[in-house]
């Protein structure tokens, strides 16, 4: 404990790393205070009155984007489509990038091409959020106050409200721009990727509200909640564990001449780093998108609409299972490409001990990635379910959706690529890293390949 106060201590000393972190902090306080204005013309008073959803109950698409809002979007707030439009218009930009040359052209530019993919990906944003602030107000917001007894005309006063309604929708599209300008700002002057930093803000906000209500479920019960904790901090292990696992593929490189005799290259002991989950949280994002359409398309009464609206079911966690590691493969192959990387290693006098340099190479890693691909899908699979297991153990249902899912791999990758930057910043001082004798894996070392 006492180094780990000294490496903090370490941290202030450094006065960049002290400024961006400052300046995270205060984006991130701009960023939850937004997310408690509400939209002008909302009766508060009567908003208060209607209890938030509880996972498992109601829409799981009103559940989900009510997690990763920290709120705001059950709050009717003027962030209430939240970061969600922006991941979905770079979700869409990532799938024109392997299928329109354009893009492709674009992506092999640098860093003018990533600026200009930049800009349409804002400008898709802008789009899609104004399809989604008109529903937003028209199918949610009204029906909101309709629930109580009243019209739909109890969102927003009889008078003048068809400019009350304009203007939300303004507010609305506004509020998701601002959020988006706030995560690149972080992203650009503080630490850590703002976009994602954002998000998991928003999942840990709803944290200790859901520990609370499990801890009045439980009272009296201290036993129970100290196992649940256990049981949380096992999960959270096995997580990081699978995130930064790699299978090290061994490489080397062609000798050089230096003078009158041969030396090897300073790159003579690389390696190759494979990721046991190549495809990060894509795969469950993906699969969750999959699952929400039978809820848009078919009656909730009926057997498909009970059947996919129960996210603690049998039959929903098992279709979502197969989706998530079909999409694994199908991620994974889209985030590796053996040929490529083959062809990098051949050009730079690289290969690997035993194989072939060309084809042979590319057979290789392949099939090596193809076997690990399948642990990792299973594992995704699995945390993607837990929160039903946990369900089923007693946990009330806004404390069992940590214990797996999207939420607690956006937490877990985002905390790990935070403290990697403010390691690597205390490391280039010439300081001891943030966790001193457990150095977080998974930062670039000089040992390993670009380009993965």
């Amino acid at each position: 404990m006492k180094k780990f106060i000294e490496n903090i201590k370490n941290i202030w000393r450094v006065e960049e790393l002290r400024k961006r972190i400052i300046l995270t902090l205060s984006i991130i306080l701009i960023y939850r205070i937004g997310s408690f204005i509400i939209l002008p013309g909302v009766d508060y008073a009567v908003l208060q009155g209607v209890k938030p959803p509880e996972p498992g109950e109601g829409n799981m698409l009103e559940t989900l984007l009510s997690l990763f809002t920290g709120g705001s979007f059950t709050n009717v707030s003027i962030m209430a489509l939240g970061i969600m439009p922006y991941i979905s218009a770079s979700i869409i930009m990532q799938l024109l990038g392997m299928a329109v040359p354009a893009v492709q052209k674009m992506q092999q530019e640098g860093e003018s091409g990533r600026k200009r993919i930049n800009n349409y990906t804002r400008i898709l944003t802008i789009v899609i959020c104004a399809f989604q602030a008109p529903t937003y107000i028209t199918m949610y917001a009204s029906s909101k106050m309709a629930n109580l007894g009243a019209g739909p005309q109890s969102a927003f006063p009889h008078e003048a409200w068809s400019f009350t309604w304009m203007s939300a929708i303004v507010l609305l599209v506004a509020g998701a721009m601002f959020a988006v300008w706030l995560g690149e700002r972080i992203t650009d002057k503080g630490v850590g990727n703002g976009i994602s930093l954002l998000i998991t803000v928003g999942i840990l906000a709803r944290l200790p509200e859901a520990f609370m209500a499990e801890i009045g479920l439980q009272s009296g019960n201290l036993i129970q909640i100290v196992l649940e904790i256990f049981a949380f901090m096992l999960v959270v292990l096995a997580t990081i564990l699978i995130v930064q696992g790699v299978r090290k593929v061994p490489l080397n490189t062609a000798k050089r001449v230096v003078g009158n005799r041969a030396a090897e290259d300073q790159g003579a002991r690389s390696y190759l780093p494979i990721k046991v989950n190549a495809s990060g949280v894509m795969p469950i994002i993906f699969a969750q998108a999959i699952m929400t359409v039978p809820l848009m398309v078919m009656s909730p009464d009926g057997f498909i609409g009970q059947v996919f609206g129960d996210i603690y079911g049998v039959g929903y966690n098992a279709a979502l299972a197969i989706l998530i590691i079909v999409f694994t493969y199908f991620y994974t192959a889209i985030m590796i490409n053996p040929r490529k990387i083959a062809d990098e290693l051949k050009r730079s006098g690289g290969f690997i001990p035993g194989i072939r340099p060309g084809e042979e190479t590319a057979d290789y890693i392949d099939s090596l990635v193809s076997r690990i691909t399948f642990p990792g899908s299973v594992f995704l699979a699995l945390i993607a379910i837990l929160p039903a297991f946990a369900a089923m153990a007693g946990i009330n249902g806004s404390f069992a959706m940590f214990f797996g899912g999207t939420s607690l791999l956006i937490m877990v990758g985002v905390v790990l690529d935070t403290l990697q930057q403010i390691e690597s910043y205390l490391l280039n001082r010439q300081m001891d890293g943030l966790m001193d004798g457990t150095r977080i894996k998974g930062r670039r070392t000089q040992g390993e390949m670009s380009g993965m």
